[in-house]
């Protein structure tokens, strides 16, 4: 019997950087314990270039539409930041926000999660579907949207924060995919969702 009918040729991925103690974010919402250096950065461009499109609600998208547009007009941003400036303006961007009126060039605004649109977008991109931020892992993850995770655990203990992984009510499998360590101590761990036939 071939299935492989059925089976999509895109994924959606979530990527995020996490504590070893599990915060995607510190007190105060700090990520400035992201430890970032040349080699990680340049990876994530790698992986990032070969996206279909970024899946984003409101805070992620609004942080990284501050910052990213115009970085490589910097002097100071050079090498793989502004590489990746190139790589955030040319992306398509889905934003899920109940609260913004507009988005930026190249973004879709999207005011509900409905899981057949998101699978539509899916279907329908170049590449993966690459998304962040632990409000819309919740939802996505509850939807059963979630196809593969990339966890990029930094070498930090936090202590409090906001947890990646909360309100979890189900147990979900996973099948690890890759490991990598990398030279400033930052590990990926990378899986994809085991679901039931």
């Amino acid at each position: 019997m071939n299935t492989s009918v059925n089976t999509p040729t895109n994924k959606i991925v979530f990527s995020v950087s996490v504590s070893l103690d599990g915060f995607f974010e510190g007190p105060g919402h700090d990520i400035d314990w992201h430890t970032v250096d040349e080699e990680l950065h340049q990876h994530f461009n790698d992986y990032l270039r070969t996206m279909g499109a970024f899946v984003e609600g409101r805070v992620t998208y609004e942080l990284m539409e501050e910052f990213w547009p115009t970085a490589d007009q910097d002097p100071a941003n050079e090498g793989p930041m502004a590489e990746f400036a190139g790589i955030w303006r040319g992306m398509p961007k889905y934003v899920y926000s109940r609260t913004l009126e507009t988005v930026g060039p190249n973004a879709t605004l999207l005011r509900e999660v409905d899981p057949e649109q998101v699978r539509g977008l899916r279907d329908a991109a170049s590449g993966d579907l690459v998304a962040g931020g632990a409000g819309l892992l919740e939802t996505f993850r509850r939807l059963d949207l979630v196809d593969e995770y990339r966890v990029y655990v930094h070498p930090v203990l936090l202590g409090r924060g906001r947890p990646f992984f909360r309100d979890v009510d189900s147990r979900q499998g996973l099948r690890l995919l890759e490991t990598r360590a990398f030279g400033n101590g930052v590990v990926l761990l990378r899986y994809a969702t085991v679901r039931g036939d």
